[in-house]
């Protein structure tokens, strides 16, 4: 082993407190992937939850694997060391059973990396009996598993508290990679790729998945989400100084979002809304480690939770520093604001999406400028020098004149800031549109890159010459790439292996079969297209979403979720 990983793996275990390790023969290994960096990987709540799980059955001992900086990476090529686990040192491909957490398209060739420098062959259809199985869950694998179908050996979609569990019991009890498969693909939420055949229309377009001759599987894979999720843990399982969130203790406060953002794929995924019970949140608060240095409160609508003003209130009476991932303007009042700076909160961040009220209504954000103000001045007052601002450019139905109207808006912030006395900076983080799956602008193409160069060079140049604005941009170039494979099928899936497996970036190689990247992430999909992910249900139909794209076309408004609402399908299933 090189010595320069065995130390860096040394320093990883001296920095972390709460992991759980076992002496090798004692339980089941179980590998858990995150195809990142330990500094992101560590920061997932997702993983924190399943470790815990996996570790609590007492048969299973659960081992970290994350993608190595890209100095170890040359370490670990240079020195012939396979890639081992953070508990124990114990090599990937010791394991028999590799769960991963797919949370971003870019983190797809990342994930083939891993498997490089694990000894894992990539392609499921040549690991043998003795070879672990690869199982791939989080929003990726959710939303559209495809373009890794070749990869994994079965994917959990939804929610993964109850399907990893029955996971292991199949694979635990089954005597083959056969009989493990064929049992797996009859569990709700887990989907087994290769008793599947894709077929396309004469003219390339997808056409449909059958299930193969032979296999016996379900023709639609229903996604699986926590009915009661006070059931399960919801915090930080392992503390650590080496993330973004040093020494944070996280505490899921909530799941699910029930807004209705027409953008939004975890709006839709994981829908619906489900509030922890402010008791148990407590509990688990007054139970952190002592290490801690601050609580940070984690959900996709944390402002929403139904007794937020009394969870920051006991946090502030307690003197326990918090953070919140981020707050909607229209949700934040003076004693959520007070609490906040208590706290040395020293950034207010807010997401309006977009710029002009006509492109808000649009995506059903319900925001308004004054809504903004009101936080920015509440902000102020309480000492947040700074704002951080989201949007978005490449909305669909976007013009230059939204452009335009989202320079004057965030001027007008500014100015708000220095009417109120605040000197800090105004930080605008803008990404480009991307479109999803299982949304209502599934269907929509990515803006044109030509296009998107202009408008961020519009809010460049409208915005440069103002004080104390920072605007940061995200690479057109994996916007491009994230638009391609959100919404791609099995055949770039092998484009996609070709890839990685040549060196080459995926845009080359789409150009070396005759294929452009650009053109691609741009085609708008009819209506009643076949889409690669349709064999999956998320309980939204798809009727309900053509409804809420036409709505968006009018500007209609979409009230957020509500008790008995049968409007999307999801709770039908309730």
């Amino acid at each position: 082993m090189s010595w320069k990983i065995k130390n860096y793996l040394q320093e990883l275990r001296a920095m972390e407190e709460g992991a759980q390790v076992y002496p090798p023969g004692l339980r089941h290994p179980v590998a858990f992937i995150y195809p990142n960096v330990y500094h992101l990987g560590m920061s997932n709540l997702g993983m924190h939850i399943l470790y815990q799980m996996i570790n609590a059955r007492g048969d299973s001992a659960c081992e970290r694997f994350f993608l190595p900086e890209r100095r170890l990476i040359e370490e670990h090529i240079k020195s012939k060391t396979p890639l081992l686990s953070v508990e124990t040192g114990r090599p990937l491909a010791d394991f028999a059973v590799l769960f991963v957490m797919l949370s971003f398209e870019m983190d797809y060739d990342n994930l083939l990396t891993v498997l490089d420098l694990g000894n894992i062959k990539l392609r499921a259809a040549e690991r043998n009996e003795r070879e672990p199985l690869v199982i791939i869950g989080g929003p990726c694998a959710t939303f559209n598993p495809e373009p890794l179908a070749a990869v994994a050996d079965a994917f959990v979609i939804g929610e993964g508290e109850d399907t990893v569990q029955s996971i292991l019991d199949v694979i635990y009890a089954a005597s083959s990679k056969a009989e493990r498969l064929a049992k797996l693909a009859q569990l709700p939420g887990v989907y087994v790729p290769s008793f599947y055949e894709a077929h396309y229309q004469e003219d390339g377009s997808f056409a449909h998945l059958t299930v193969r001759e032979g296999c016996a599987a379900p023709a639609t894979i229903r996604r699986q989400w926590v009915r009661e999720i006070d059931n399960y843990p919801h915090t930080t399982a392992v503390m650590t100084s080496g993330t973004e969130f040093e020494d944070m203790y996280i505490v899921e406060v909530a799941r699910g979002c029930g807004r209705h953002c027409r953008f939004c794929m975890a709006g839709y995924c994981f829908r619906k809304p489900r509030p922890r019970q402010l008791a148990r949140i407590i509990a688990d608060i007054e139970g952190r480690p002592a290490r801690t240095k601050k609580v940070g409160l984690m959900g996709a609508a944390v402002s929403d939770h139904p007794q937020m003003a009394e969870l920051t209130a006991y946090l502030s009476e307690h003197g326990i520093p918090f953070s919140v991932a981020s707050m909607r303007a229209d949700m934040l009042t003076e004693q959520i604001a007070e609490a906040l700076a208590a706290s040395g909160l020293r950034t207010m961040t807010v997401a309006p999406e977009a710029g002009s009220a006509r492109l808000r209504a649009a995506i059903n954000k319900g925001i308004t400028e004054e809504h903004v103000n009101g936080a920015i001045a509440l902000a102020a007052a309480k000492g947040m020098r700074h704002i951080k601002l989201y949007y978005m450019i490449g909305l669909p139905g976007e013009t230059d004149e939204d452009i335009t109207e989202t320079i004057e808006m965030i001027l007008r912030m500014r100015a708000q800031m220095d009417a109120v006395g605040s000197k800090g900076e105004l930080i605008i983080s803008v990404n480009g549109f991307v479109p999803k799956p299982f949304t209502p602008y599934q269907w929509a193409p990515l803006c044109a890159v030509r296009t998107l160069k202009k408008r961020f060079k519009m809010l460049n140049d409208g915005l440069k010459k103002s004080k104390h604005i920072k605007l940061i941009t995200e690479s057109l170039k994996e916007t491009v790439i994230q638009a391609v494979l959100a919404r791609g099928d099995r055949r770039l899936g092998e484009l996609l292996l070709e890839a990685h497996e040549s060196e080459q970036n995926l845009k080359s190689v789409l150009k070396q079969h005759g294929l452009d990247a650009e053109e691609m992430a741009e085609q708008a999909l009819a209506l009643d297209a076949s889409l690669p992910w349709q064999h999956l249900d998320m309980g939204v139909t798809m009727d309900y979403l053509r409804q809420e794209l036409a709505r968006s076309e009018q500007g209609k408004f979409t009230p957020m979720c509500f008790d008995n609402c049968k409007r999307c399908g999801v709770c039908r299933e309730a």
